[in-house]
């Protein structure tokens, strides 16, 4: 199995494509750190991804305390004496879509404060750990909205933006130290998230459509493949990239 001894950790690991990454992870033999606010979800998870491989675990982190995020890298160094691959999955989308002048100040403060600070915290506490041990993979979760502009989602737009510049320029800073770092950027992916975001609008579905050359939205499961792929051996001179998966949106 590809990952088989390998130590990997997910935030957001509770839904969505975080938690397809979780069991796809662990169906390919890696041993998976889920990291959620949502514990039930996430036990849920990480009972799933036991009947795959042994010793799963599920630790309640909210990624924008950096306090909890270092007490996770740490728990999971003490557990497992190591961390391969660390996604950095955790995210939110506007509660609201609205032009900038009218955007509010809760969703600009929630979105960045998960979206890019949060991520800030995870590759800080987690590339402290992978400098010391030699090597290390990283595969942030960022967006078609952060390659492309996004009206009427500034704050979402501006943290993934974000998130594609954090990814290159630390892949820069340590490419040299066998440390690894790139993103995915899914357009819309058929996630819970998508569904109380945008979905709940009534005909929202059918107008987004109209703008995707295959005529549907991507699954968890195509974008996990990506996050795998990139976190496996077979990518091993890929470093500070972004890989697109949008259905040919961006066309």
């Amino acid at each position: 199995m590809e990952f088989k001894n390998k130590i990997v950790v997910i935030t957001g690991a509770g839904s969505g494509i975080g938690a397809e990454c979780a069991r796809l992870f662990a169906r390919r033999g890696a041993t998976v750190v889920l990291s959620d606010i949502d514990m039930k979800n996430a036990d849920s998870v990480a009972q799933k991804c036991n009947s795959y491989s042994e010793g799963n675990v599920a630790i309640k982190t909210d990624v924008t305390k950096y306090a909890e995020v270092e007490a996770l890298i740490s728990e999971s160094v003490a557990r497992f004496g190591k961390i391969d691959v660390m996604v950095n999955n955790a995210g939110v989308m506007n509660k609201l879509r609205a032009k900038t002048a009218d955007h509010s100040f809760e969703d600009w403060e929630n979105v960045i404060a998960i979206n890019q600070t949060g991520l800030f915290h995870c590759m800080r506490a987690c590339l402290r750990i992978m400098d010391t041990q030699g090597y290390g993979n990283i595969v942030n979760m960022a967006s078609l909205a952060g390659l492309k502009a996004s009206g009427y989602n500034l704050a979402y737009s501006a943290s993934k933006f974000a998130v594609v510049g954090m990814t290159k320029s630390a892949a820069i800073e340590y490419g040299s130290k066998n440390i690894r770092i790139n993103a995915v950027c899914p357009s819309y992916t058929q996630t819970p998230m998508l569904d109380t975001a945008v979905l709940a609008q009534p005909g929202m579905d059918e107008k987004l459509l109209k703008y995707v050359p295959m005529g549907r939205f991507g699954t968890v499961s195509e974008i996990a493949e990506a996050v795998t792929w990139l976190a496996s051996d077979k990518t091993a001179f890929m470093t500070g990239q972004t890989i697109t998966l949008d259905g040919g949106l961006s066309l």
